[in-house]
């Protein structure tokens, strides 16, 4: 495999173990973060103590806060950015750009300042279209000690998908490509509120026939706003929907989830987002999802139970009540999406 240079920007969990498996890869990698800190105990040390306490990582992942040396000097650059400095960083190494160089979003969210993606925000530089995202089950801290995970590379370009499929590529890392950019980054986005839900209904100790049921209509939910937006609903049938929304809706390892168990074992939005010490991004998600659904006359009746729930002091009985009664009469709704496509 032919060497490649690469920069991860973020010093967190999920940036630094796909560092880790580049470098482990023989590729030149290298790791920006704000932190001087941080970027000293990895170089010195070699743990990411605060996001990866139990992984030791690669001897030549190299951290650095110097970002412009970092991208002049990367073929491929992973954006593994929080949402809400995200747009913040994309606009700082935009002059930084050349033509050549791709771009990988591996953040799953909205901009919290407008109804955008994170692709969208990269595709608003003017210097290379070369642009992919990455999405899926993956739980960092999962894929660091070596559990076998699987995750999605989707962009339009084949060459960008073929790029990180060989960069990533190892006994225990496996991506899968998909040309559908949108519906694999709503599907990573949207996820989140369900989690929220199917935290919810565990602190509830409901039934495995209820969260089988709550999981399943979440993942029509997901598919029907993610079309009206240009996705295909067979996306959620892989790992960035499917697999994704399974991993998040049923681990406590997922802040959303945490969020959803915290709430449903009685305490108010605030004391759950002060529990686990920051704001699950489901929350945000959720604000700006049923903005647009009701813009769009798009039927989410778990969204909208929860939002009602969260921030309308709603009693819990609704959003279950709207589950039972509510106006959905199909099981899957797309079952005929190919013919009335072609038609």
């Amino acid at each position: 495999m032919k060497k490649q240079s690469v920069c991860v920007l973020g010093g967190g969990s999920f940036g630094t173990a796909l560092a880790n498996i580049m470098a482990n890869n023989g590729h030149q990698v290298s790791q920006w973060m704000r932190n001087e800190q941080q970027v000293e105990e990895i170089n010195l040390t070699g743990l990411n103590s605060r996001y990866l306490p139990n992984a030791p990582l690669h001897q030549e992942l190299l951290a650095t806060s110097n970002l412009e040396q970092a991208i002049k000097e990367s073929d491929t650059i992973f954006v593994s950015i929080p949402s809400k400095s995200f747009e913040q960083v994309v606009e700082r190494i935009e002059p930084l750009l050349t033509a050549d160089k791709i771009l990988i979003s591996t953040t799953k969210g909205f901009n919290p300042n407008r109804f955008e993606l994170m692709s969208d925000i990269l595709r608003r530089n003017t210097v290379t279209q070369k642009i992919g995202v990455l999405s899926g089950p993956n739980l960092a801290k999962e894929i660091a000690v070596g559990h076998m995970t699987g995750s999605v590379i989707a962009s339009a370009d084949e060459l960008v998908r073929a790029r990180v499929i060989e960069l990533l590529k190892s006994p225990t890392f496996r991506v899968y490509e998909n040309t559908d950019s949108t519906g694999v980054e709503l599907a990573g986005a949207l996820k989140n509120i369900y989690a929220i839900v199917c935290g919810l209904a565990k602190a509830l100790q409901v039934g495995e026939n209820t969260m089988a049921m709550i999981m399943t209509r979440s993942l029509a939910e997901m598919s029907r706003f993610a079309v009206h937006f240009g996705a295909n609903p067979m996306t959620f049938l892989g790992l960035a929907g499917m697999g994704d929304l399974i991993a998040t809706c049923t681990s406590p390892l997922s802040r959303n989830y945490r969020v959803g168990y915290f709430i449903g074992s009685g305490k108010n939005l605030q004391a759950a987002i002060e529990e686990i010490g920051e704001v699950a991004e489901g929350v945000n998600t959720l604000r700006m999802v049923i903005e647009e659904a009701k813009k769009h006359g798009l039927y989410m009746p778990l969204a909208e139970g929860l939002s009602k729930l969260l921030f309308d002091n709603e009693k819990l009985e609704t959003l279950i009540e709207s589950m039972m009664t509510g106006e959905q009469k199909w099981d899957v709704e797309f079952a005929t999406y190919e013919e009335n496509k072609h038609g």
